[in-house]
């Protein structure tokens, strides 16, 4: 312990340039098994996801002080299971955003490059694991959430299938589209923490109960003869040309380990992005309402009636990237525009599915770029909302379609990671599993 309690100083200390977490844990005071499956393994765990007695504020002044009174039940069974946690990571405010620069508490910095973003909005638990602040991180995932730092930032992040996992305690976003998921330095750590937090809780009426799967136990089987589908509109206009360089040199050696590659044409992948954003958005319209200061959370001392406290206390609360998608969520709700964007983007959303579900009768993996581009500059992309939008055109789709996705390292250009995607059909995480294995080897990835 005493060895802990120094490099957790020296965490403490390199944290104050890389901003990965917000909140820090009372080490001293955990009592973790020590015969569980993470044990003396360290986590970082976004600040969405409820810890009890631990602040939780979803990187905005709205629950600056919010400290929840119960665990999420991922963190009951990460306690569990052993593992130590060391505190709460930066966000995007409420999970909004693809660059964790929408934080009241600071950007987070990526730890290849600290002038450059480490994606969002789980880019705390990104940096986290890949400045060595913590051994595995959780993140959520609403629509590459996970996949995004994971890229930026050069580790592992695999988005679960909708349902593997349980959301109770995690303060939603986007009830139809997220989920919690593991991230980590290597594919085996990865599959480790997945086998740890996927096992089922009644109190999630989205969680399916299912046999437990050894994750860990499935990376090293045969990829011959895997079916590989290349959707080209991945690799669309925006794609930068060093990334689809690395993917594709990836893709030539999965194809010689004897996987069998084909170039498909998946034509509803273009409406994937408007129909995410106007979901999206529309969820975060409803679920944020419940934020008004009355109950908990921010609380401003002098208003004229009620009315005007609950706009003084939303207008101090949350930060300008979480007002302008609630405005626009509730504008695409409203009478008269409801029909013409929230129920077109849900039938566009079905058409994905069932783009992807004629796919997977043919294919069993799909890959592509994680993100179409290098990470970026701090504030190279704040104040242009379209374009940093732009950045999920590649990841948006798997969360439609409700499909585990995994991104793992699979080049470098100037010491910045870059990051292949791989999807499989729902509850099919071995597969993507094992394919990532086998990535890593090809890269030489330490485990």
């Amino acid at each position: 312990m005493n060895d802990l309690i120094s490099q957790f100083e020296d965490i403490k200390e390199r944290n104050t340039s890389i901003n990965a977490y917000i909140s820090f844990a009372d080490i001293e005071k955990q009592n973790v098994s020590k015969t569980g499956k993470l044990s003396g393994k360290t986590i970082a765990i976004k600040d969405t996801i409820s810890t009890e007695g631990l602040r939780t504020t979803c990187a905005s002044k709205m629950l600056e002080n919010y400290v929840p009174p119960f665990d999420a039940h991922v963190v009951t069974l990460l306690k569990k299971h052993g593992v130590i946690i060391l505190g709460k990571a930066n966000c995007d405010e409420f999970a909004m955003g693809s660059s964790t620069e929408h934080s009241a508490f600071g950007p987070t910095h990526n730890p290849n490059d600290l002038d450059r973003v480490p994606g969002g909005s789980s880019g705390g638990s990104g940096a986290a694991v890949a400045g060595n602040l913590a051994d595995l991180a959780l993140g959520s995932d609403t629509g590459g959430s996970i996949r995004c730092p994971a890229s930026f930032c050069g580790i592992v992040g695999l988005k679960p299938t909708y349902g593997l996992i349980s959301r109770y305690g995690l303060i939603a976003y986007g009830n139809s589209l997220e989920q919690i998921g593991p991230m980590a330095k290597n594919v085996h750590d990865c599959s480790l923490l997945l086998e740890c937090i996927s096992e089922h809780d009644s109190r999630d009426a989205t969680c399916i109960k299912r046999e437990p799967i050894e994750y860990t136990q499935h990376l090293d089987e045969d990829i011959k003869n895997l079916k590989v589908a290349i959707p080209k509109e991945f690799f669309g206009n925006g794609t930068d040309e060093v990334v689809e360089k690395n993917v594709w040199n990836t893709i030539k050696k999965i194809e010689a380990e004897g996987a069998e590659i084909e170039e498909i044409t998946i034509n509803s992948l273009k409406y994937s992005l408007p129909a995410y954003y106007i979901i999206a958005m529309s969820e975060a319209s409803s679920n944020l309402a419940r934020f008004d200061g009355l109950r908990y959370g921010l609380h401003v001392d002098k208003a004229n009636d009620w009315n005007d406290l609950f706009s003084k206390n939303r207008k101090s609360g949350f930060g300008f990237e979480v007002k302008r998608r609630i405005m626009l969520g509730t504008f695409a709700l409203s009478s008269g525009y409801f029909d013409e964007y929230y129920i077109k983007a849900q039938k566009v959303r079905s058409l994905i599915a069932n783009d992807f579900q004629r796919v997977f009768r043919k294919f069993d993996v799909i890959i592509s770029p994680t993100m179409p581009t290098l990470p970026f500059k701090i504030g190279e992309k704040i104040t242009n909302p379209l374009s940093m939008y732009m950045s999920d055109v590649d990841t948006v789709s798997a969360n439609l379609a409700g499909i585990p996705s995994l991104s793992v390292p699979c080049g470098t250009y100037n010491s910045l990671p870059i990051g292949i995607q791989l999807m499989s059909n729902h509850f099919t995480e071995k597969t993507i599993l094992n394919l990532g294995n086998k990535i890593e080897q090809f890269s030489g990835v330490d485990k």
